[in-house]
């Protein structure tokens, strides 16, 4: 650039207040957004850098006085990370005139909310492929709601709308699907949905899903995804509040980070995509996922996506705490099967749901033999991992059926199935479980047809269980507790 270009970019980039820079933006041959560089920049820009990168590995023993020769010149990404969120903002600013006011979380990156503002600048540059707009930027350490709710009254409309309906009588899970079916249709998208992640067990679940057509297989294509793939994700949301993937240059952007993860994009035909991270705590908990929207409106859908993701973080977050606390007053934590305050609960429902509604089921009690043997001689350790290995057993063989830990080692199963195939099951039981070294259940099971009599079901179980267990001691009386 010519030093009278220069001086005029200075004397305007020096009205601003507030940290601000010229940026060059190339255009490439294709008409994408090449190198973007701070062209010029005041000196509340040059404070705020310096505060931020003075003694870092690329400006180590550089002063004051010359760290706007550091900056001025260089591409953006020196210091920063390569962003194409802000490359777009930049680009379109700059080439299309365009004025741009965003508010996003940036917390996790630099530890402040960051408010980006980007005017487009008239003074031509002296290489045709190069334009420039002006950015300026302030931080806030805690969220500004004033600044963050500064949005055009459609989008302000859209996220009421859905704030509402995620509080109204509704479940959750179907409130969710309503609020995704809206965002479809409002983001002109083929595909839209929420997912969790459960990075202690590398799982992670569908919440919501919906698509413009009949065909809903969301689920279906997230099924053949692993958990790798989505783990991918975090790093990708490390240095970005999003990322939008418009065209195919940006595709092209990401596959170079996350090639695997770009490949199911592409054997699914996704060609434009945004993916917005929910944040609790810090922590990524999930994610809004959105597949081939209206890239027309680019603008408007990046800022309400941002924004109602904003709030779904803490429904979603709120969701999964009470999830937490149902799985932990229901389920036994050492096995994994339901505990004996659930199968109360259960009983007593169900005991009333067959009194009025008599059908068929049948009812188990298999109690471990010999458990005090294996605490006594092995240990306590070693009594649990028969107790886990046992309840694994069970899972397996009454996949469907509702299993529970009734005591210490006795465990209940609840089942609907035929007289023949629950018969069928008892018999793969006691054949997995006939060590008597180890795995040994004493069984006790009664078929129900009609009465309609759970807790009498319960009761001749728990006695055919009993004598069993008493010609198991009768075989083998060193092992008696």
């Amino acid at each position: 650039m010519t030093n009278e270009t220069y001086n005029h970019l200075k004397t305007l980039v020096n009205q601003s207040p507030i940290p601000s820079a010229i940026m060059a933006v190339e255009k490439n041959s294709d008409g994408g957004c090449g190198e973007v560089r701070f062209a010029v920049i005041n000196e509340a820009f040059k404070r705020s850098y310096y505060d931020m990168f003075a003694g870092t590995e690329n400006d180590a023993n550089i002063g004051y006085d010359d760290f706007e020769k550091r900056i001025e010149g260089q591409l953006y990404s020196v210091h920063l990370p390569k962003e194409p969120n802000f490359e777009d903002i930049c680009f379109r600013s700059a080439w299309n005139g365009e004025f741009i006011n965003t508010y996003v979380d940036t917390t996790r990156m630099y530890g402040f909310w960051t408010q980006d503002i980007l005017n487009p600048i008239v003074e031509k540059s002296d290489d045709p492929n190069i334009s420039f707009c002006q950015f300026s930027y302030t931080l806030n350490k805690e969220m500004d709601t004033g600044k963050f709710a500064n949005v055009s009254p459609d989008i302000a409309s859209f996220v009421i709308k859905s704030c509402l309906e995620l509080r109204n009588e509704h479940k959750f899970l179907e409130s969710m699907e309503i609020v995704t079916k809206d965002i479809l249709e409002y983001t002109g998208s083929f595909a839209a949905s929420t997912l969790t992640i459960d990075k202690e067990f590398r799982t992670y679940d569908i919440l919501s899903s919906s698509v413009a057509d009949t065909e809903n297989r969301t689920r279906q294509i997230f099924a053949e995804i692993p958990y790798e793939i989505v783990e991918s994700w975090e790093k990708l949301v490390k240095v970005t509040n999003s990322i939008i993937i418009k065209d195919e240059h940006d595709m092209s952007q990401i596959e170079e980070k996350a090639p695997d993860w770009v490949k199911t994009l592409k054997d699914n035909n996704v060609t434009s995509l945004c993916l917005v991270p929910f944040i609790h705590s810090g922590e990524v908990i999930g994610y809004l996922y959105i597949a081939n929207f209206d890239t027309n409106h680019l603008v408007r859908i990046k800022e309400t996506i941002e924004l109602i993701s904003f709030f779904l973080s803490s429904e979603v977050a709120n969701y999964l705490f009470l999830q937490r606390l149902e799985y932990l007053s229901n389920v036994d934590m050492l096995t994994g099967v339901f505990n004996r305050n659930c199968m109360n609960v259960n009983v007593d429902e169900l005991a009333l749901k067959l009194e009025f509604n008599p059908k068929p089921f049948n009812v188990a009690f298999c109690d471990l033999n010999g458990l005090k043997t294996i605490n006594d001689t092995g240990g306590h350790d070693q009594g649990d991992k028969l107790l886990v290995y046992a309840a694994n057993v069970l899972k397996e063989v009454f996949p469907t059926d509702k299993i529970y830990r009734a005591g210490g080692d006795e465990f209940t199963v609840i089942s609907f199935d035929t007289e023949k195939d629950f018969e069928e099951k008892i018999k793969r039981l006691r054949e997995k479980a006939s060590d008597p070294e180890w795995l040994h259940f004493a069984i006790g099971y009664y078929h129900d047809s009609d009465s309609g009599n759970l807790r009498l079901a319960m009761r001749y179980a728990d006695e055919r269980m009993y004598k069993d267990k008493d010609k198991f001691y009768e075989q083998y009386p060193d092992r008696r507790r």
